[in-house]
């Protein structure tokens, strides 16, 4: 079961420019899917990057339980499943190596590792070029092993910047059916997508964010 993420007073802000996130408190309930929506720049990456410990907010905290994230960003990201806006996978590994990376640094290879990746890349429909490096994947492909290296160790916390990215309409379905069962298992996810109609049916909370007025396309 997660513990509740908690932010209080989160403000952030580029340089000298007008702050992206301001005053910001909200509390992310264990057991729920949090829909973030807003137009572009209005904060929804930078908000993720800041739950994931990739920014650190200018003033505010945000705590996973009694942790300060910022403060302690190994011990929480230990329970964080990620999907960026910006894929960073190790391009000379396969998806199924990579699983087993996680898996392993994770402690839950001996707990059925081979057969849970097989199953969690079918229900992706990760095709047989899964054996492939992710270097030579599409987009698409990419985007599956991604969401796949978010789940695969059976996080608490599940942070998704536009899962939806470059699959086709299958697989997204899949997608949402495993964030379905995610926090119906009691996980805690924050999810933003301009896809909200597959989103929105399953959503316990909307959190929406809007553009400052003199705030620049940095979110």
């Amino acid at each position: 079961m997660a513990s509740p993420l908690v932010l209080t007073d989160v403000t952030k802000r580029y340089g000298d420019g007008p702050p992206v996130l301001d005053a910001l408190s909200h509390r992310f309930a264990p057991g729920t899917l949090t829909v973030l929506v807003g137009p572009n720049g209005a904060g929804k990456t930078t908000l993720l990057r800041l739950l994931s410990v990739l920014a650190y907010p200018t003033t505010g905290t945000v705590r996973y339980g009694d942790l300060d994230v910022h403060a302690h960003p190994h011990r929480y990201l230990a329970h964080v499943g990620l999907v960026h806006a910006e894929v960073g996978l190790p391009e000379h590994l396969t998806a199924p190596e990579l699983m087993e990376w996680i898996l392993r640094s994770r402690g839950g290879w001996e707990d059925g590792g081979p057969d849970r990746i097989s199953a969690l890349l079918d229900h992706l429909r990760l095709d047989e070029r899964r054996s492939n490096r992710i270097g030579t994947y599409s987009s698409g492909m990419t985007q599956k092993a991604q969401i796949a290296a978010a789940l695969i160790a059976d996080p608490d916390v599940l942070l998704m910047d536009e899962p939806p990215r470059s699959l086709d309409t299958t697989t997204t379905e899949a997608t949402v059916a495993l964030i379905e069962d995610f926090v119906a298992d009691g996980g805690l996810a924050v999810v933003a997508s301009h896809l909200t109609d597959a989103l929105s049916p399953l959503a316990d909370d909307t959190l929406s964010l809007e553009t400052p007025a003199t705030t620049a396309s940095t979110a």
